[in-house]
């Protein structure tokens, strides 16, 4: 089940955390996979050397989402190079927390730049060569405060509900090309991201979680593969919640 072989899976911040892990899964699960990263190669091509290690396929690109002309450019080269483009997982993403009187504008413009912006630059390279294909996938990596919001993360829940808007209306407007395209909300993982909390607020957090644990990159790779696979192609529109039971 889920099998992806001969498919081309393009993975945007995929040199660690939860673009890490889902670019393994998918290579796992058969699928030729392109490793993204904009800054840190060196992580990047340690991905692609394990999935080459394991058996899998792969190669590296690099763009900064928020450059659309660059990431356009480069996403139609990689899709002409591997002769197809079939998925796309928008995971790469960026947070400035703090208080909204304390952001400051710049950051705000570049949370939406690469939250929002780059993941729709992505879909439109993506999607392109999708049409011709009449087959597609596409993921968006939302999160659950994208739902629920969170004091000191205006800025982060705002781009990330974006995504469920945006998720919703490409559903609409590609499901006669047979591209599905769905959100993924992860809640409380174990990652990079979460790893600077304090004891008292890891506490606090795992109050929230009916499962009493954070989750792994790899539970919400699960879920991203699932979507990308041939079993979801009814499946297009739909927010799918991988939190643990923190918001219902």
């Amino acid at each position: 089940m889920f099998r992806l072989d001969g498919r081309v899976a393009l993975v945007t911040g995929s040199s660690r955390g939860i673009g890490r892990a889902t670019a393994e899964r998918l290579a796992g699960q058969g699928a030729h996979v392109l490793v993204h990263y904009a800054s840190n190669e060196s992580a990047a091509r340690e991905v692609e050397a394990g999935i080459v290690a394991a058996g899998g396929s792969a190669e590296v690109v690099c763009f900064d989402v928020a450059d659309a002309s660059r990431t356009e450019a480069t996403i139609a080269e990689a899709a002409k190079r591997a002769g197809r483009l079939d998925i796309l997982v928008a995971s790469a993403g960026v947070a400035f927390d703090g208080l909204l009187l304390r952001l400051k504008p710049e950051d705000i413009d570049r949370t939406f730049a690469v939250n929002v912006g780059g993941a729709m630059t992505c879909a439109r390279a993506a999607t392109r060569v999708m049409m011709r294909a009449r087959w597609g996938r596409v993921v968006f990596l939302s999160s659950v405060v994208g739902e629920t919001g969170n004091a000191g993360q205006a800025a982060y829940a705002a781009s990330k509900a974006a995504l469920l808007g945006l998720a919703k209306s490409l559903a609409r407007e590609y499901a006669s090309r047979a591209i599905t395209v769905n959100a993924v909300a992860p809640g409380w993982i174990d990652t990079d991201m979460t790893r600077g909390l304090s004891p008292e607020q890891l506490d606090a957090m795992r109050s929230r979680v009916p499962l009493d644990r954070a989750g792994t990159p790899a539970d919400v790779a699960a879920a991203i593969a699932y979507l990308c696979s041939e079993e979801a192609g009814y499946v297009t529109g739909q927010v799918l919640r991988v939190n643990g039971g923190m918001y219902m």
